[in-house]
């Protein structure tokens, strides 16, 4: 049995690969023709030295403390030249791809819809070509490219990872590139190109209660978080603020609703910030962080949406003096066309 190790590079590009029984990270790499850096290759020279963010390894004892010293091996350093996984793992990478002589992969895959949601959000399905899908970790984006251009964008996976289907949420930006295209001329079998995965925003293993808050289309990484959570019946709370702006612009609730089924700790709340909305939560995410939700710091909160909502919640919790046990968040900014 084979394990799936995901390099997360310096640069937010992340690259996958197969490291076989007793296979060690590095010989496993460099097999699949990624360069991590090392001099020795011994467990001398620590050079390949790298954190395992999750998953389960045995490093052994064929290494030195001045490569790797006993505090740093309990912080989940490791050597990638001693380090022999037993189970899937993250691993990341401290200098960028292209010094392993490496990059983002590309993708080939053509249009299956591209359906509003609303005035403002547009779902966007791909069937890749290749029949072995993509790998990615749940929250991660991808660049496409723009049919008819030179531009691509930036958008998160909605999708549970490993799949020959893929989706996006996408905000629809009046003058956009890609708003253009998706509203004006997207076709069902239209080629696109894809290029990735990358970013650091991702789900790390759940161990404690989590607290999502989604901006605006900034529901599509968290929605790939919580297929993922469902698919491996997790059982840890987890609690979505899912703020938008208008009435008109709340998408994915029977998805949302589906997840309260599928997972049994799942609960979220829906928020609208204009005072003629006739939700009966009205206001910011901001509003609506119950001092019960932050569990007395003992969870792990991921936050994705506008830089203006995202920054709202930095200063929240700057002013609560809250620090949560682990804290992820993405800011996106729509692009507009040139």
């Amino acid at each position: 049995m084979s394990f799936t190790v995901a390099l997360n590079f310096e640069d937010g590009v992340s690259r996958f690969i197969q490291c076989n029984p007793n296979e060690k990270v590095l010989d496993a790499a460099y097999r699949q023709r990624i360069n991590l850096p090392m001099d020795c290759s011994d467990g001398v020279c620590g050079t390949c030295k790298c954190r395992c963010e999750q998953g389960e390894y045995r490093l052994g004892d064929d290494y030195l403390d001045e490569a790797l010293s006993e505090q740093e091996a309990a912080q989940r350093l490791v050597l990638t030249c001693q380090m022999v996984p037993s189970s899937d793992c993250v691993i990341e990478v401290p200098i960028a791809s292209t010094l392993c002589k490496t990059g983002s992969e590309e993708f080939a895959a053509t249009v299956t819809s591209a359906t509003a949601l609303s005035d403002s959000a547009i779902e966007f399905c791909l069937t890749l070509d290749d029949e072995r899908g993509i790998a990615f970790l749940p929250g991660q984006y991808v660049n496409i490219a723009v049919p008819g251009s030179e531009a691509s964008r930036a958008y998160s996976f909605s999708s549970l990872p490993g799949g020959r289907q893929i989706s996006f949420l996408l905000r629809n930006v009046p003058g956009g590139m890609m708003s253009g295209y998706l509203t004006d001329r997207a076709r069902p079998g239209d080629a696109i190109r894809l290029r990735g995965p990358q970013g650091s925003f991702y789900l790390r293993t759940p161990v404690r209660p989590m607290l999502f808050l989604a901006g605006g289309t900034g529901l599509a990484p968290f929605l790939s978080m919580l297929e993922q959570l469902a698919a491996d019946a997790s059982p840890q709370p987890v609690h979505l603020i899912y703020g938008v702006t208008h009435d008109h612009d709340l998408v994915k609730l029977e998805q949302l609703e589906s997840y309260r089924r599928r997972l049994p700790n799942f609960s979220y709340l829906t928020c609208v910030a204009s005072e003629a909305s006739q939700s009966p939560h009205k206001g910011y995410v901001t509003q609506h962080l119950d001092e019960s939700l932050l569990n007395d710091g003992d969870l792990d909160v991921y936050l994705c949406g506008p830089p203006p909502m995202v920054e709202a919640v930095l200063g929240d919790f700057q002013r609560r003096a809250f620090t949560p046990a682990s804290f992820h968040y993405e800011k996106f900014a729509p692009s507009q066309a040139s």
